[in-house]
């Protein structure tokens, strides 16, 4: 069944957009990103399986994506209660796509960015930040007292991450009973997401590190319910790590991204039975599609899909479904393609699995859905370059 929405009536292929719906596949404008739709899908629904088998909610990051239409889809299909981004600008431009459940997983300290997070909920959605510090919470009360609005905070944990949050059950009690006072603003829960671990190989150090993290959320939450604050949301959990979470008894809330896309880095952890993740529990939806621009040495072939059409902060992408040859460099505009048995051809079309998919995901305009050879989707990129 066809979930999606025709949107390109007033677009020009290979000028606006790369594609136009019913297109073939093989007539695709290089480089861009490329969905495998059966692929995609899967992925959302094994998701919310997951996530109903442990009883525990599921809010998608959208910072992966930054796309109101994957969004849309995951609410609607993986029974998603909303999204996670990382900046107001990605809250405001999922709240105006129509998304009601809009968490602001991250810190927000600057003037004017609190007053705009204060004025999100006038655009029809529930607007949640997270705090680590309780001198924020008198500017974040001012800003939704000025415009009639609820903001609800999170009191962030650094559960071994080492970025943002509070390490002990104390200070998370300070804040939180901070909040509960201020006016405009409602206490909400805890965020304890461990990134740190997420991306390590093997399945038992993960398990090590959050356990680590779980002990000290129970702690908070145990702290909050001695002092009267009950949590709504208990938050955290990544793909390499969401199964420890949702059945630890304490989180109450999945915040997954990648596991919807999949990259190569991500891809190469393994899951308790030592697989990768990426051969079995999740499959790669996600691709780089370019095109062959050169073979002017025999042993090599030059593609259109280089620094500017990718992050490489995770390693260089891989190609998909072939062994015979393999991306080994890339710069600006160029990537190279080690080529020994010179199979590849000019304007051959290759899949590329980007090494991250978040930053990759950002330097691109849309996304081109593809089921069974034909274009079937085309998705803009709602908050791509919106970090502000």
């Amino acid at each position: 069944m066809n979930a999606y929405t025709k949107i390109t009536d007033n677009y020009e292929v290979g000028y606006d957009i790369p594609a136009a719906i019913g297109m073939d596949e093989a007539d695709i404008q290089t480089p861009c990103l490329l969905i495998d739709l059966d692929a995609f899908e899967r992925n959302v629904k094994k998701m919310r399986d997951h996530a109903a088998k442990m009883g525990v909610r599921h809010r998608v990051h959208g910072k992966m994506h930054k796309s109101a239409d994957v969004a849309h889809y995951q609410i609607e299909h993986g029974d998603a209660v909303g999204v996670c981004c990382q900046k107001v600008s990605e809250a405001e431009a999922f709240a105006r796509a129509g998304v009601k459940d809009v968490l602001v997983s991250n810190q927000v300290r600057d003037p004017a960015k609190i007053d705009r997070l204060a004025q999100i909920p006038k655009l029809g959605a529930r607007a949640l930040c997270c705090v680590d510090d309780i001198e924020n919470v008198p500017d974040l009360s001012n800003a939704a007292v000025k415009h009639g609005t609820e903001i609800e905070c999170l009191v962030e944990i650094d559960c071994g991450a080492g970025r943002c949050g509070v390490t002990t059950t104390e200070d998370v009690v300070a804040i939180a009973r901070a909040i509960d006072f201020a006016p405009n603003l409602k206490f909400a829960g805890i965020q304890a997401y461990q990134g740190a671990m997420q991306h390590l190989d093997s399945y038992d150090e993960r398990k090590a590190k959050i356990d680590i993290a779980i002990a000290m959320v129970r702690d908070a939450v145990e702290g909050l319910k001695a002092a009267g604050l009950e949590c709504d949301i208990v938050g955290g959990g990544g793909t390499g790590s969401y199964y420890f979470e949702g059945n630890s008894g304490v989180y109450n809330e999945l915040q997954c991204g990648s596991y919807a896309f999949m990259d190569a880095d991500y891809g190469r952890i393994l899951d308790k039975d030592g697989k990768r993740i990426d051969q079995g529990e999740w499959e790669n939806a996600l691709f780089i599609l370019t095109s062959v621009m050169s073979h002017a040495k025999a042993d090599k072939a030059i593609c259109d899909a280089g620094l500017k059409a990718q992050s490489v902060d995770s390693g260089l992408p891989v190609i998909y479904g072939r062994d015979d040859v393999e991306y080994v460099k890339c710069s600006d505009e160029h990537g190279v393609i080690a080529d020994p048995k010179g199979v590849l051809k000019v304007n051959d079309k290759l899949k590329l699995v980007p090494g991250h998919c978040d930053p990759t995901c950002n330097v691109h305009d849309w996304y081109v859905g593809v089921r069974d050879g034909k274009v079937e989707a085309l998705w803009p990129v709602t908050a791509r370059g919106l970090a502000y």
